[in-house]
C-alpha cells in the first residue's frame, strides 16, 4: 500500500491558523480533489470539523477520522483511535491512502509514508500567525522528485506543486 501525505503550506511552513487555512487557493483545492479522488483519506477529528459541512464527508473517498473520543460519530466517516488502525483499515479499501492532516496526524504518519504531495504557497505567514506547521521532511529520508515552476493563481498567489518520495 502507498501511504501519501498531502498538504499546502506557506513558505514558512504554516499549514493552518485557528482551525482554518490562512489563504484561498482554488487551484490547490482542484489539485487536492484530483489527486485524492477515489482513494481513502485519513484525517484527525479537528481537520474533519474544519471542513465545511457541505463537504463532509469528502465525496468520492472513504473518510477515516482519528479521534480520542470513543463515542464520536461523523456522518459518512469511520472513526479510529490512532493512525495505525486507520491505515490498516485503509489498506483493506485501496492500494493508496492519503493522510490529510492535521499537524499531529502528519507527524504520526511521516515515518511510514512513501510520498508527500506539497503545495508551496509564496506567502509569508509568521510562525506566530499560524498555529499548525507542516511536518519536516528529513532530506536523509526524502527526495524531491517533482518540482514544478511557480504559477500565479486566479487569487493572485504564487504557488507550486511539489512531490517528495521516501528513499528506500
Amino acid at each position: 500500500m502507498t501511504i501519501a501525505l498531502i498538504w499546502a503550506q506557506s513558505t514558512s511552513g504554516v499549514i493552518g491558523r485557528d482551525g482554518d487555512i490562512p489563504w484561498h487557493l482554488p487551484e490547490d483545492q482542484r489539485y487536492f480533489r484530483r489527486i485524492t479522488g477515489h482513494h481513502p483519506v485519513v484525517m484527525g477529528r479537528r481537520t474533519w470539523d474544519s471542513l465545511p459541512e457541505r463537504f463532509r464527508p469528502l465525496p468520492n473517498r472513504e473518510n477515516l477520522v482519528i479521534t480520542r473520543q470513543r463515542d464520536w460519530l461523523g456522518d459518512g466517516a469511520q472513526s479510529f483511535p490512532d493512525v495505525a488502525s486507520a491505515l490498516a483499515a485503509a489498506e483493506q479499501l485501496d492500494d493508496t491512502v492519503f493522510v490529510m492532516g492535521g499537524g499531529e496526524i502528519y507527524r504520526a504518519a511521516t515515518d511510514v509514508a512513501d510520498t508527500a504531495y506539497v503545495t508551496e504557497i509564496d506567502i509569508e505567514i509568521g510562525i506566530s500567525g499560524g498555529d499548525t506547521l507542516a511536518p519536516e521532511l528529513d532530506p536523509d529520508r526524502w527526495t524531491l522528485d517533482a518540482d514544478e515552476d511557480w504559477r500565479v493563481s486566479a487569487s493572485g498567489l504564487r504557488h507550486r506543486f511539489l512531490r517528495y518520495t521516501a528513499k528506500a
